[in-house]
């Protein structure tokens, strides 16, 4: 999932319309007493009389996604979500409040950069290796993404949408796939969180990714195959960025929903999720811990999201989640003490599970996918349980390989494109481009012979394990798909997830079935019981995907 170690310091022309009139209040603007809420009409309300409580309840409209009933206001008024959370008309306000500038910390997917203990060990060579450094892609041979592409390499006509932090489209591996008449921002920056803006709208260009973490899950989805750098799994599919993250790594509900009813209404085929919405780890409809603003705000989060996520499944689009690294069963959660990690400090809650959510990934028509390492075995931080998962995939565990010379090594995680201003200012790239000594085994460069120049780095994370589950989605699309309407091509959601699961290939549970991670230095918080049987699991799901069999074995509708 993604959360940021630390901080990065106009979207192309429109081709598709949506309903949206604007995109949030610049972060340059000049100080005010005004707060921002995201507001949601009860269903069956029309955008008029929604238009109209919000109005009375002392709010501005300043953006709307009428798809949803979904509303971006702001207001000056201290009673405005009290007095929105009270009218027949709305179901909600949800206040997004600035708590000084600060990244959202995820100290898993870069565990490897601040490990006590980290052992030195160069990738192990693998077979079929097509670009430089696809020897170092254990997780392509894992789901036989290097076989598959023999099949099918991806259609160009196959849009994935990277619900991401951005895509940096300079990266030579990226630029042959990146559909730039698609591809939008719907994340303004956030000063208090982001920094200064790059520029004067606050809105980043699109191809553009100050965050880094949606670069990576890109490249692992659709890299080019093109004898530079590495390949993705779907090497020949369109790439599609919807920056719906900031910078900083929060994602939050507006800018998220726009993302899916835009990719909902631009046809998109496949969208990664690997995120939850922010602030709140779980969102509940009335956890007695939280106070009845809280309460009503996550009520607007799960509704708005259940709405999104249908609306986009409506319309064709297969939507793929990462399952989330709080190494919980997600059918049995433990108190969620980071949250809000947003606008307040968080505090105890207890989870009840018929009334909590973790979204996207626990929302309607999401495949949720979990993490292995190199050797299979479930990664100690992957959350599991049979209640959400559907699949698992190579998501990279530095710490896997306990007793041999492979533990704690870079290679035992997702190596795939990044940034080269995010590696400068996590400082293992240097002013000049060069990659600073002691950092050779986690950062690689190649430059093309006209000195175009791509950077990429090791991540681990469920993050990195849903890229993988999305391009198998995308070759399945590309090999089964039909021509849809005038110009289109696509494929059911439905189908795209029943082949996806009926040529997993299946995982058994480990002996015992109570797995700890001792060994690889865990307490028993970590300790995990994998229920269910070679069919289908709490650590595997339907098993882990397999790109080859997902393209060979017949389609049955």
């Amino acid at each position: 999932m993604s959360k940021r170690f630390t901080v990065g310091a106009v979207a192309a022309a429109a081709t598709l319309a949506l309903t949206v009139t604007g995109l949030g209040v610049p972060a340059t603007a000049a100080p005010t007493s005004n707060r921002t809420f995201t507001v949601l009409a009860e269903d069956g309300v029309s955008a008029e009389a929604a238009i109209a409580a919000i109005t009375a309840a002392g709010g501005s409209v300043v953006s709307r996604t009428e798809e949803v009933g979904l509303f971006q206001v702001t207001s000056d008024r201290a009673d405005f979500a009290s007095r929105a959370n009270a009218s027949g008309a709305l179901l909600g306000a949800a206040e997004q409040r600035a708590i000084g500038r600060q990244p959202k910390l995820d100290p898993v997917e870069q565990e490897h950069l601040t490990a006590a203990a980290r052992t030195k060990g160069v990738a192990k060579g693998h077979a079929k290796k097509m670009d430089p450094l696809d020897d170092k892609l254990w997780g392509l041979e894992m789901i036989r993404a290097d076989r598959a592409r023999k099949i099918e390499p991806g259609d160009r006509r196959v849009t994935v949408g990277v619900l991401d932090t951005g895509v940096d489209a300079s990266n030579p591996d990226l630029a042959p796939n990146f559909n730039w008449a698609l591809s939008r921002n719907f994340a303004p920056d956030l000063t208090d969180v982001d920094g200064p803006c790059e520029v004067a709208s606050c809105l980043d260009p699109v191809g553009t990714d100050d965050g880094g973490h949606g670069t990576h899950v890109a490249g692992t989805i659709g890299a080019a195959a093109n004898g530079f750098g590495l390949s993705g799994v779907a090497p020949k599919v369109s790439l599609v960025e919807l920056k719906g993250g900031q910078d900083s790594g929060y994602f939050f509900l507006n800018p998220v929903v726009s993302s899916l009813v835009y990719a909902a209404d631009a046809g998109l085929d496949v969208v990664n999720m690997s995120f939850y919405v922010d602030p709140w780890l779980y969102n509940c409809t009335a956890n007695p811990a939280d106070s009845p603003e809280a309460q009503a705000e996550q009520r607007t989060i799960i509704e708005s999201m259940k709405r999104a996520l249908n609306y986009a499944h409506r319309k064709g689009v297969t939507l793929v989640g990462a399952l989330g690294n709080n190494h919980e069963d997600l059918g049995a959660p433990r108190t969620d003490v980071s949250s809000p990690d947003y606008g307040t400090d968080p505090y105890p809650r207890p989870i009840d599970n018929n009334s909590c959510w973790d979204l996207p990934t626990e929302g309607p028509h999401v495949i949720g996918v979990s993490s292995v390492g190199p050797s299979g075995k479930k990664a100690d931080y992957s959350n599991y349980g049979t209640e959400q998962i559907s699949v698992a995939a190579p998501g990279g565990w530095f710490r896997d390989g306990f007793g041999t010379d492979s533990y704690r090594t870079d290679a035992n995680m997702i190596l795939s494109s990044y940034p080269k201003k995010v590696l400068q200012e996590e400082g293992s790239v240097d002013a000049n481009g060069d990659i600073v000594p002691g950092f050779e085994e986690s950062v690689f460069k190649q430059c093309t012979a006209k000195g175009e120049c791509g950077y990429y780095t090791y991540l681990q994370g469920t993050s990195m394990a849903s890229p993988h589950a999305a391009g198998v989605a995308a070759l399945i699309v590309s090999r089964f798909g039909k021509k849809e309407g005038r110009d289109g091509f696509g494929m059911s959601p439905d189908l795209v997830e029943k082949q996806l699961y009926r040529t997993a290939a299946e995982h058994a549970c480990p002996e015992p079935r109570l797995q700890s991670y001792a060994n690889e230095g865990r307490p028993a918080e970590f300790d995990a019981y994998c229920a269910g049987s070679l069919e289908f699991n709490g650590f595997y799901g339907y098993g882990v995907v397999d790109a080859y069999a997902a393209v060979k074995t017949p389609l049955k509708r």
